[in-house]
C-alpha cells in the first residue's frame, strides 16, 4: 500500500549498526546499560562505543571521537546532556548518520529556554538530514533486530507494536506481556516532544512494518492531530491501531462563546474523530495489550452478532449483559442449529443463546468442539464467546481429562482457521496454564481471565470489521459514483467567493461575530433553506411586520455583534401577536440589552414566526486545537451543556459518518419516534450536516458556526437560531506543513 512519504526514510528503526555517543563504564549510566542489552540481547549489527577517555567497553573498542568511527552508522544513541547536543548532531550528519535518539531531558517541555535548544537540535539534523526520536524519550526497541535502546528485560518478539508518550506505560505494557505466554513485542517508540518524528510518521513506518500485525498506542495529547487522523484513515483498514487515550477529564478549550467549543475538550470529541479514522480506543489501561492481542491473533467479525457458548448460568448473564451494553446483539441461531445443539447436549440444556451446556460437559469436555463447530458454522453468528471453566476441568473434576480437553483445544484453534469467525474463550482457570489452554494460546487464541476484558475483545474485534467494511465500501463509492463525497469541487467554487465576501464583512465590522442576519444570509449562500425573517431596526417598522405575519405567533431576538447569549441578556421573547406585543417586546428588549452591555452596539432586533414543536438539536462546527474543523450533533436547546448527550466528527464528513452520529447519542431513538410520534427527517438532516460541514470548509474566516436549536419533523427541519464566530486577530489562522509531511504531496511505498 502506498503511504507519503517522510522527509527522510525512517528503516533507521530496524538498525543495523549502532554509535552510542556517550559511552560509559558506569552500569548505572545508559551509555553502559544500553550496550551491556545489545551485547546480552545478540543484536544482529555493529556496535561503535564513543567516549574518548576509554580504550574498550564490554569486550568493544571504544572511540575518541565520533569522527574515528571507521563506518557509516544507522543510529546514534546520544547519552549526553541537552546542551552538547546540536553539536553532536552536526557531527553525527557529517559521519552519515540516519536516524539519533535523544534521551536527555530539558528541552521544549521545560519552558522557553529549553525549546529554542530544541529547535537548534531540529535545525541541526535537518541541515545534516538526521532523523530525531525525542528529545526527551525513554528510547526504542526493535525485538526482530535484537535492538533494545530502552533497557526492558524479558522482551520478547510478536506481532505487537508500541507508540508511547510515556516510557512507563510501555514499561508495564512489556511486563503484562509476561502473563501472556505467546504475546511478544515488535518495536517500541517513545516519542517523547516529536521534535522532529511525529507521532503520524510512526503509524506510516509501523503499517508498512511486516513484523507488526497490530499498532499500539499510548497517547496524552496530539501536537498534530489532524495529521494523526489522516494517517490512521490512511493505516487503518489494513492494520488495526488500538488507543488508550489519557487526560479524558481535561477541559480542553474551555470556550464561553458557544456550546460546541466549551464541549469539544470532552473525550466524546477524541472518541468519535478515532472511531471515525478506524482507531480502536479503549477506555481503561489494562485492556490495551488484550485488546491488542485480540486484534493481532482473531479474524476480524463480519457484523455484531454473537453467539455465547457457557458451562453455567451465571457467567452467560453477565456475558450476555455486558456484550448489550457494548451495543452488540445476542445472535439469532437458525433452527437446524438449534436441532443439532439440542441432539447433542440433551433435552435439558438451553439453546437459544446463550448456549448452556447444563452439566453435560462436566465429563464430556469435547462436547466445546462439537458445539463451537455448529455455533460457528451457523450463518447468523459472527463471532463466538466462550465462557466458564474451559481447560480447568482437569482441575475442577477429574485430571483424566486433561488428555481429552487438550484435543479439544487443539480442534478449537483448527475450527476458527476453518470458519474464520473470531473464537475468544474466558476461562477461571487461566493463571494455571494447563496444557489445554496453552494449546489455545499458541493456535492463535489468547484466554481470558476477565470475562468482561473477554467482552471488549470481541467488540473490538467487530468495530475493526466495520473498518474494514467501511473502508472497501468507501473504494467501491469513489470508483462508481461521486455521490458519497463530502465536498463537491463544483460546490466550492460556487460559494467560496459568495460566502467570502459575506465573512469579509463581518471581519471588517465586528472583527469576531457574525450577528444572526449574516450568520443566516451565509446559510442561504449555502443553498441552506431557512424561515422568513425581518430585521427590525426603530419601532415604526413593527406595524408593518406584524402585518407581514397576519396572526402567527412570532419570535423576536435581539441583534448585536456583542450580544452573543441573548436569553442570558433579556434578549428574546416569544409568542407576541400584533403590533402592540411587538412594540412592547421592542422596548424590553433593547433596554435588556443596554443593561446587560452599555457598550453593546444594537442593530435592532430580528422577528420570525414561532417554530412548531418538534425534535430540538443542535449542530455545531468548531476548531478544535488537536483535531481542526469538527462537527458536533446533540440533544438541543438550552440544556446541551447540562446533558452533553453529544457525538463529533472531523471535517470533512461523509454520509456514513453522519448517519453514524445520528445513532451514537444516548437519546437516538428520539429520532425514530417515541409514544406515537412520528420518525423525523433523516435525509433532511444529514443533508444539513452535510452542507454545513461543505461552507465551514469553503471558510478559514470562520471559528465557530453553531445552530441550537434545529427542530426535527416528519418532513423537513427549521434552523431556529445561528450563531458564527470568526477568526479573532489573536486567532492562529497559519497552517503549517506537518513535520515529516512532504509539501508536495508525493506518494511512495516505505519499504
Amino acid at each position: 500500500m502506498n503511504y507519503p512519504l517522510p522527509l527522510a526514510p525512517l528503516d533507521f528503526l530496524a538498525p543495523t549498526s549502532i554509535m552510542v555517543v556517550g559511552a560509559s563504564a558506569n552500569p548505572a549510566k545508559r551509555g553502559y546499560s544500553a550496550i551491556a542489552h545489545l551485547l546480552r540481547d545478540q543484536f544482529d549489527g555493529s556496535i561503535y562505543p564513543v567516549n574518548p577517555k576509554l580504550d574498550t567497553l564490554l569486550g568493544l573498542p571504544c572511540f575518541g571521537s565520533i569522527e574515528s568511527v571507521p563506518a557509516s552508522v544507522d543510529l546514534a544513541l546520544i547519552c549526553t546532556r541537552a546542551e552538547s547536543i546540536p553539536e553532536i548532531l552536526t557531527r553525527c550528519g557529517q559521519q552519515g548518520v540516519k536516524g539519533a535518539v535523544i534521551l536527555a531531558s530539558g528541552f521544549s517541555e521545560t519552558g522557553t529556554a529549553g525549546s529554542l535548544l530544541e529547535q537548534r537540535c531540529v535545525t541541526a539534523a535537518r541541515k545534516q538530514g538526521i532523523r530525531l526520536i525525542g528529545p526527551n524519550t525513554s528510547g526504542m526497541f526493535n525485538t526482530h533486530r535484537h535492538c533494545n535502546l530502552v533497557g526492558f528485560n524479558d522482551l520478547r518478539s510478536g506481532p505487537v507494536g508500541i507508540i508511547s508518550q510515556s516510557g512507563n506505560m510501555a514499561l508495564s505494557l512489556v511486563t503484562e506481556s509476561l502473563r501472556h505466554p505467546q504475546l511478544g513485542f515488535s518495536s517500541y517508540i517513545g516519542v517523547g516532544n516529536e521534535a522532529d518524528i511525529a507521532f503520524h510518521e510512526y503509524l506510516y513506518y509501523f503499517a508498512a512494518d511486516k513484523q507488526t500485525r497490530v499498532i499500539a498506542t499510548y497517547v496524552e495529547g496530539l501536537s498534530q492531530g489532524k495529521a494523526f487522523l489522516d494517517a490512521a484513515r490512511d493505516v487503518s483498514p489494513t492494520k488495526p491501531i488500538v488507543m488508550y487515550k489519557s487526560g479524558r477529564t481535561a477541559s480542553g478549550q474551555n470556550s464561553a462563546r458557544s456550546h460546541t467549543g466549551a464541549l469539544a475538550g470532552d473525550f466524546k470529541l477524541c472518541r468519535g474523530v478515532m472511531q471515525q479514522a478506524g482507531v480502536i480506543l479503549v477506555e481503561r489501561s489494562d485492556h490495551l495489550l488484550p485488546i491488542s492481542e485480540a486484534l493481532a491473533m482473531h479474524p476480524p467479525a463480519r457484523g455484531k452478532n454473537v453467539a455465547i457458548l457457557a458451562d453455567g448460568g451465571g457467567h452467560a448473564t453477565i456475558a450476555a449483559d455486558e456484550l448489550s451494553e457494548l451495543g452488540l446483539q445476542l445472535a439469532t441461531l437458525n433452527g437446524k442449529t438449534l436441532s443439532q445443539l439440542s441432539a447433542l447436549l440433551g433435552p435439558h440444556a438451553p439453546v437459544n443463546n446463550p448456549v448452556d451446556f447444563a452439566g453435560a460437559s462436566d465429563t464430556r469436555p469435547e462436547l466445546f468442539a462439537q458445539a463451537c463447530d455448529l455455533l460457528l458454522g451457523d450463518t447468523g453468528v459472527d463471532a463466538l464467546l466462550v465462557v466458564g471453566l474451559f481447560g480447568g476441568y482437569q482441575l475442577r473434576f477429574s485430571q483424566d481429562l486433561a488428555e481429552t480437553e487438550n484435543h479439544t483445544a487443539t480442534r478449537l484453534c483448527a475450527l476458527q482457521q476453518t470458519h474464520q469467525k473470531p473464537l475468544i474463550v474466558h476461562s477461571v482457570y487461566k493463571h494455571h496454564q494447563t496444557r489445554a489452554l496453552r494449546t489455545l494460546s499458541e493456535g492463535s487464541i489468547p484466554v481470558q481471565d476477565s470475562l468482561e476484558i473477554a467482552v471488549h475483545c470481541v467488540n473490538a474485534l467487530v468495530h475493526y470489521g466495520a473498518v474494514q467494511q467501511r473502508s472497501a465500501q468507501s473504494k467501491t463509492d469513489k470508483k462508481h459514483s461521486i455521490k458519497n463525497t463530502s465536498i463537491t469541487q463544483f460546490n466550492t467554487i460556487q460559494n467560496a467567493s459568495t460566502t467570502s465576501a459575506l465573512t469579509s464583512v463581518a471581519v471588517n465590522t465586528h472583527s469576531s461575530v457574525m450577528t444572526e442576519v449574516e450568520g443566516r444570509a451565509l446559510l442561504k449562500q449555502q443553498g441552506i433553506q431557512l424561515t422568513e425573517s425581518i430585521l427590525v431596526e426603530t419601532p415604526e417598522q413593527l406595524e408593518e411586520v406584524a402585518n407581514t405575519f397576519g396572526n402567527h405567533p412570532l419570535a423576536m431576538k435581539i441583534v448585536s455583534p456583542q450580544i452573543i447569549h441573548k436569553s442570558d441578556a433579556g434578549g428574546v421573547k416569544l409568542n407576541l401577536k400584533g403590533s402592540d406585543q411587538l412594540a412592547r417586546a421592542f422596548a424590553e428588549i433593547t433596554r435588556n440589552a443596554f443593561t446587560y452591555n452599555t457598550e453593546a452596539q444594537l442593530d435592532g432586533v430580528l422577528v420570525t414566526p414561532m417554530a412548531q414543536s418538534g425534535i430540538e438539536i443542535i449542530l455545531g462546527i468548531t476548531r478544535d486545537a488537536q483535531f481542526g474543523p469538527v462537527l458536533m450533533f446533540g440533544v438541543g436547546g438550552i440544556h446541551v451543556e447540562v446533558l452533553r448527550d453529544v457525538s463529533f466528527r472531523s471535517l470533512p464528513i461523509s454520509l456514513h459518518d453522519a448517519t453514524e452520529m445520528l445513532n451514537e447519542i444516548q437519546c437516538h431513538k428520539l429520532l425514530d419516534g417515541v409514544r406515537g410520534a412520528a420518525a423525523i427527517d433523516r435525509d433532511a438532516l444529514v443533508k444539513l450536516m452535510m452542507q454545513l460541514s461543505e461552507l465551514f470548509l469553503t471558510q478559514p474566516q470562520l471559528s465557530e458556526l453553531e445552530l441550537n436549536p434545529v427542530i426535527l419533523y416528519e418532513e423537513g427541519l427549521e434552523i431556529v437560531d445561528v450563531r458564527a464566530l470568526l477568526m479573532q486577530q489573536t486567532d492562529n489562522m497559519e497552517i503549517n506543513t506537518p513535520r515529516g509531511a512532504r509539501p508536495d504531496v508525493l506518494n511512495g511505498e516505505i519499504a
